[in-house]
């Protein structure tokens, strides 16, 4: 009788687990280099993180850059103070302070404190391509995936990039984690066939091809898009139920969010 009763309690659970999976919130808005307009915070610095975190969004993205003497940084653009980050050693980027006083955080330091956050806020690592070769950028993104797994970070992170091959690289050394590929320029189906779990394109390119938003729904693609930052395409991004939205203005897509619920 209690094994019955025991099966029956599984059962109920699980489908609870079923529905909640099939019924995933959409439009959750993912932080584009951190939460960092409306307080005039430095892009991609750790306090920008810790903003985003402190909304409870979805999703914060960052930027990674391997330096000359193999460190992990994390910064936007190539350069650094006019210096070229890849042929840069580390002591000398950390010479220049970010606005907030803040030096350039590492990847080890950002992942860290991305760790701490118990709104699950999912990680959202790009990949930048190397300045100086490819087989440097998937170099890079191998170092970044097993720094990421040693840190035990792995469950929270997700990697985006524009260099196809580097996401493709991941998928060979780790077979779960999501992927999203940004240029725009290869289908839903077409990524599916290279087991990329999602496309991550600008939203310029959903307006030149809507059927691409069916086209990914019905292949199970995850849709995310970049970077809303305007109230009309926001709505239009809303309408459409993506999985998620990458924006610089997290404030103000969480009430468009909130006033289409």
């Amino acid at each position: 009788m209690k094994t019955i009763k025991t099966s029956k309690i599984f059962l109920f659970l699980f489908a609870i687990v079923v529905l909640s999976s099939c019924t995933a919130k959409k439009n959750a808005i993912v932080a584009h280099r951190g939460a960092w307009k409306t307080n005039n915070l430095p892009e991609n610095s750790i306090a920008s993180l810790r903003h985003a975190i402190d909304l409870k969004l979805a999703g914060s993205e960052f930027d990674v850059w391997r330096t000359a003497d193999d460190s992990l940084v994390i910064n936007h653009d190539a350069h650094y103070n006019k210096l070229l980050i890849e042929e840069t050693n580390y002591a000398d980027l950390i010479k220049f302070k970010l606005s907030n006083g803040e030096k350039l955080p590492t990847l080890h330091e950002y992942i860290t404190e991305g760790k701490k956050n118990k709104n699950h806020t999912l990680l959202v690592c790009e990949i930048k391509p190397s300045e100086i070769s490819k087989e440097r950028g998937k170099k890079t993104a191998l170092k970044t995936v097993e720094m990421i797994k040693r840190l035990k970070a792995d469950k929270i992170t997700g990697y985006i990039s524009f260099d196809y091959d580097i996401l493709k690289q991941i998928r060979e050394v780790d077979t779960k984690t999501s992927l999203q590929y940004l240029e725009g320029n290869k289908s839903p189906k077409e990524v599916k066939l290279d087991k990329i779990t999602g496309v991550d394109f600008h939203y310029s390119v959903f307006e030149k091809h809507p059927e691409w938003i069916k086209e990914a729904k019905e292949n199970h693609i995850t849709l995310n898009v970049w970077t809303v930052n305007d109230a009309k395409v926001m709505d239009w991004i809303i309408e459409n139920k993506f999985d998620y939205i990458t924006t610089n203005e997290p404030e103000l897509l969480g009430e468009r969010v909130k006033n289409k619920e």
